[in-house]
């Protein structure tokens, strides 16, 4: 069993593929596809003794002693139905019956599959994305994900009717191709040449239309980070007359995507149109060549001809399933390669479940490189619980990276960060960060309401409205909220387009004031605030001390001059720390810095 699991993964990838997210239901899938070809063979069957019974003699139509179709009609008598009209007649409706319920079966149970299995993979996909770790995040194209996550996975819904319709077809096709060696073997074995003949000259299409999807699979990843950050960057390109220069861009790459779905549509028109004409003028050659000198029954070729006419319906749309399979089969490659990028990239599943922070957070002999880059480097430092820290220092000295090591969103490549004297890599993620507080320099706001954005979709419950209050109290919103319309029902749009900078920034803040929390991060929090609303939120942050343990990324200094310790950092080191006042007096750089901000 495992030899055969590691041929058909081997040989049969996508067979697999399917079989992983749907089982053995697959094998009901077949069983039902050769239920319609069986019925279908058994109702086509029954013009053999139509024919024997409407010609009455025989040899008068060349049915004669037909072979192995006399063992169809001693059946038929064997089971004490007498060989007549309307007996034959019956046969054929109830086998034709027959067939209906099991197409009907075999579609609706086709229809359930796919459902599932888009439900399943969708749900692996942004499952695996949530596991997948920060930094593996960031090395991978967001173009890519959005692309993977919504047009892939749509693709892969033509990808799956495509390929269990070609299954389906061949099925159909196999069993055909059965009853009409059971007919007449030589017939059958000339007419499966010819079609091998035919196949062999559309895999040079096959090919061509791969090559062509891989390329509209790649074009559309690209297009979709395009957009991305045309979107994202729409108002600077707008201020500075860049618009039309990025929008060539796009432009470019739309008519790559067109001229890849044009290839694919001219290869798929040439296939259509060619594949019937060659196999009938197959049959015609191979009819003439059983009658001319192989001297073949008469009866036998026309039933032959009935299933071979059948199998050529299915080998027409097993070629138009196929093609189409191969249209997207890039698609499928993608969300293959997709998935082996968001296993590769799973952060590690700590087995400590904490429940809130009581103690210290401990950084010893810490350093992180971004490649051969070094980022940090030797850091020691004990922060405790309710303490304040400022980490302040020029743009690369390190202060966010310090920030996301201690979120557990970076791995330290040294050292060794402690939680409550517990190793951060062995802590549950989830429920260390459940317990932190994150507002970064770019406000994240979501399309939807005021009270939705604060509360992350929390009920409205007399509790949730006070918690609701206190945070938009404390975040210096509450003013401009009372006088909205709408009040905290107000639809804050795409990015929060109807905001502010600081409205953004306030609502971020509030949003992290709602929790419930021990760590509170604040990265550049206050840095697209206005002189005055920064005034407000540093009051704020100040009554928070004592409350949560703080941890503030400052470029404006007036926002820390409160805090317990300032750690002045430069080129990924901690060179000093102390109290605002105490760094400034023994510090020259950092005094330096006080200066040019005229503080």
């Amino acid at each position: 069993m495992k030899k055969l699991k590691q041929l058909i993964k081997k040989y049969f990838s996508n067979l697999a593929f399917f079989y992983h997210y749907l089982g053995n239901r697959i094998i009901l899938a077949f069983v039902l596809s050769v239920m319609v070809s069986l019925m279908d063979g058994l109702g086509l069957s029954m013009f053999f003794p139509l024919l024997q019974v409407v010609a009455g003699d025989s040899e008068a139509l060349g049915i004669g002693n037909s072979g192995n179709l006399k063992y169809l009609t001693d059946g038929i008598e064997n089971l004490g139905i007498p060989l007549s009209l309307g007996s034959v007649l019956i046969l054929m409706i109830v086998f034709f019956i027959f067939k209906g319920i099991a197409f009907y079966l075999s579609y609706v149970y086709r229809i359930i599959l796919q459902q599932s299995f888009i439900r399943k993979l969708r749900l692996e996909l942004l499952s695996g994305l949530g596991r997948m770790s920060f930094k593996k995040y960031t090395q991978t194209d967001a173009g890519r994900i959005q692309n993977t996550l919504s047009g892939e996975v749509n693709s892969l819904s033509t990808a799956f009717n495509a390929y269990f319709g070609a299954f389906e077809q061949i099925v159909m096709l196999l069993v055909y191709i059965g009853f009409a060696f059971f007919l007449d073997a030589k017939f059958a074995l000339l007419v499966c040449v010819g079609g091998v003949m035919v196949n062999l000259l559309y895999r040079i299409i096959y090919k061509k239309t791969t090559v062509a999807s891989y390329k509209l699979t790649n074009f559309n990843n690209i297009f979709q980070g395009q957009i991305i950050q045309y979107v994202n960057h729409f108002k600077y390109l707008k201020a500075t007359g860049k618009e039309p220069e990025y929008a060539e861009r796009l432009k470019d790459t739309i008519y790559k995507i067109e001229d890849s779905r044009k290839r694919m549509g001219v290869l798929s028109s040439i296939s259509g149109a060619a594949r019937e004409p060659l196999m009938v003028g197959i049959i015609v050659l191979i009819i003439f060549i059983q009658i001319q000198f192989l001297k073949g029954n008469l009866a036998t070729m026309l039933i032959s001809l009935l299933f071979f006419y059948r199998g050529l319906g299915s080998l027409v749309v097993f070629q138009q399933s196929w093609n189409t399979f191969l249209q997207v089969s890039g698609s499928l490659a993608n969300v293959k390669d997709f998935q082996e990028i968001l296993k590769s990239g799973r952060e590690s599943a700590g087995s400590v479940s904490m429940k809130n922070f009581k103690h210290k957070i401990t950084l010893e002999n810490v350093s992180f490189n971004y490649g051969q880059i070094k980022i940090l480097n030797d850091i020691h430092l004990e922060i405790n619980k309710n303490e304040s820290i400022a980490f302040v220092g020029e743009s690369g000295s390190g202060k966010t990276t310090i920030i996301n090591l201690i979120a557990g969103l970076l791995p330290a490549n040294n050292g060794r960060i402690d939680i409550d004297d517990i190793n951060i890599d062995d802590l549950i993620k989830k429920t260390y960060q459940d317990r932190i507080g994150y507002v970064s320099q770019d406000a994240v706001i979501f399309n939807d309401t005021i009270y939705n954005n604060v509360s992350f979709w929390a009920e409205k419950t007399d509790e949730n409205l006070a918690k609701f209050e206190e945070a938009i109290r404390q975040s210096a919103l509450k003013s401009f909220i009372d006088e909205l319309p709408d009040k905290e029902e107000t639809l804050l749009g795409n990015n929060g387009i109807n905001l502010s900078g600081g409205q953004k920034q306030r609502v971020s803040i509030a949003r992290e004031l709602f929790k419930d929390i021990d760590l509170l991060i604040l990265d550049e929090a206050t840095s697209a605030l206005d002189s005055e609303t920064e005034k407000e939120i540093q009051q704020s942050i100040d009554a928070l001390q004592g409350k949560y343990t703080l941890l503030i990324v400052a470029h404006r200094l007036s926002t820390v001059r409160n805090v317990d310790r300032v750690i002045l950092m430069d080129r990924g080191k901690i060179i000093d720390m102390a109290g605002f006042e105490e760094l400034m007096t023994r510090n020259k750089k950092f005094k330096r810095m006080v200066e040019l901000q005229e503080l």
